[in-house]
């Protein structure tokens, strides 16, 4: 049970690269930009929850879908697959929407 959230994203972030190689929005576009774009706006979100976390505004609370492992307190592993997910769909509806334009 405390495998599934970091399990669902995952295998979100599989199926946006599903998605990816058949439209060609981001690595399979250009992939060293991507990796650029995603990997810096990543470590902006990671500096925010950072802040964020010594702030006292966010906190992890007692989940049974999360794992035990913490990067730093109060910052769970799987808040780096999800800025990876929010990071990577963020650009494919961007790579899209200026395809459409």
């Amino acid at each position: 049970m405390m495998w599934f959230y970091l399990l669902g994203l995952c295998v979100s972030i599989g199926g946006l690269a599903l998605l990816d190689y058949r439209y060609k929005l981001a690595f399979w576009h250009d992939a060293r930009q991507s990796a650029w774009t995603i990997g810096v706006a990543v470590a902006i979100f990671i500096v925010w929850d950072i802040l964020g976390i010594i702030l006292g505004i966010f906190f992890h609370g007692n989940s049974p879908w999360t794992l035990p492992l913490r990067l730093l307190p109060e910052f769970p592993v799987e808040e780096i697959f999800f800025l990876i997910l929010l990071c990577y769909v963020t650009l494919q509806i961007y790579r899209s929407l200026e395809r459409k334009c």
